[in-house]
């Protein structure tokens, strides 16, 4: 079975086992099938046609959480997420899964959840079954489904056009939105674009703009995401921004690995890498921009913060931290602000659960990583966790709600700074 047409990337593995202590699923199992290097030891079984697309290989495949965290951890540079993607295209396409499991990804994975509108209305009744307290008459794998839904969401559409709040404008920039931002988490897109215009930047948020294909891609469905990727390098390419700002870990990682994915077309590939050079997270670019320098120079001017007086600690997200390589500047911006209170996180950079759909896909694996990442939480002593990622932050309440700690709060990063910044205005 031929899953690449360039097998170098599976050669590259020399099965030292330095990614296994940072592998999630094998620090929960310790089962060699469970790791990065007994998966690469799969796909060349495949490849090399000595094994066939079967359950005992389809399994440890799906339970990888695709979190790139042995990529980081890789003396040999193996393109990991790259390997996973194409692996799960093959598996997507040649393996027979069962009617109900097809359903629901090429249906709600694929059709509901990429676009903000149709997310919105699939959670409607999930919100009055809740309400009417029928949930506990759901089937366990509804019931699972359920306890990941927020209890409170909102939804934002952003103008295309947001002035700077500065005398001048420092340049324009365009704004990812996001599907799952846009239906969830209105006020955060809000939160971050305002961040954004009080740094001194015009924001544009292109109308055409689609699900960036992150969901797609490392779902097994590549040409689906490279629909999508087109269409977003079509709708920027119109704003005339030279710099892309997203707020979603997972999204941008595979936004600025658009060259990579559209590589088999040279001018949609070229195109490509040039919108992924433009793509910034947006830590980084607040980073960038000198704001950290700005908030901790604020602060004994500024009055004081009844949030950044709290201990607070910090999880990396897995597409933030290993994907793209950004752990300073989120902890730039937070010692800005909060100062003594930040505490360290145990593990802050082990994945959270998930990854995605995965807490959908993989609920029983999902479940015992939030248990894990909930107890270090818990064990920091810290009343706020910030997080740059929507699915951490749903999956950790979640967890944390599960564990008793519903009293520790789990923001975004946008929108703590930004509910420090107007507290230390309104007591200046």
């Amino acid at each position: 079975m031929k899953l690449l047409t360039d097998d170098r990337g599976l050669l590259s593995c020399v099965h030292c086992g330095l990614c296994l202590a940072s592998c999630p699923t094998y620090l929960e199992t310790g089962d060699e099938n469970d790791s990065p290097r007994g998966r690469i030891h799969l796909m060349r079984a495949l490849q090399e046609d000595r094994l066939s697309l079967d359950d005992q290989v389809v399994e440890p495949i799906d339970r990888c959480l695709g979190c790139r965290a042995c990529e980081a951890a890789c003396p040999s540079g193996v393109p990991y997420g790259d390997l996973l993607e194409n692996v799960r295209d093959a598996v997507e396409r040649d393996y027979p899964r069962s009617l109900l499991a097809r359903l629901f990804r090429r249906v709600f994975i694929e059709q509901v959840f990429p676009f903000a509108h149709r997310l919105e209305l699939a959670l409607l009744p999930a919100s009055w079954i809740r309400s009417l307290g029928w949930e506990r008459l759901m089937p366990k794998s509804i019931r699972q489904l359920l306890r990941l839904v927020p209890e409170r969401f909102e939804a934002a559409r952003l103008p295309e056009f947001s002035p700077a709040a500065t005398r001048t404008s420092r340049g324009r920039i365009g704004f990812v939105s996001g599907c799952a931002m846009s239906a969830l988490m209105g006020p955060t897109n809000r939160a971050s674009v305002e961040l954004l215009n009080r740094a001194g930047y015009d924001v544009v948020t292109p109308a055409g703009q689609s699900c960036c294909g992150a969901l797609h891609a490392h779902g097994g469905r590549l040409n689906e995401a490279r629909r999508l990727a087109k269409t977003n390098l079509r709708a920027f390419a119109e704003s005339g921004c030279e710099t892309i700002v997203i707020n979603a870990a997972g999204c941008g990682s595979t936004l600025k690995e658009y060259g990579k994915l559209l590589e088999e077309e040279e001018n949609w590939r070229q195109r490509g890498e040039r919108f992924g050079r433009s793509v910034k997270d947006l830590s980084e670019f607040l980073a960038a921009a000198g704001l950290a320098e700005r908030w901790s120079s604020d602060t004994s001017r500024n009055g004081s913060s009844r949030l950044a007086k709290r201990k607070t600690t910090y999880h990396d997200a897995c597409h933030l931290a290993h994907a793209q390589g950004i752990r300073a500047a989120p902890r730039r911006l937070l010692e800005a602000v909060a100062g003594e209170s930040l505490t360290v996180l145990p593990e802050s950079d082990v994945c959270c659960g998930s990854a995605g759909v995965y807490n959908l896909t993989e609920p029983e694996m999902a479940g015992r990583l939030g248990r894990r990442k909930a107890q270090h939480i818990i064990d920091s002593g810290a009343e706020v966790v910030v997080t740059s990622n929507p699915g951490c932050i749903f999956q950790m309440r979640t967890e944390l709600l599960a564990a008793d700690a519903g009293q520790i709060s789990v923001m975004h990063l946008a929108d703590y700074l930004l509910q420090v910044i107007r507290e230390r205005e309104a007591t200046a």
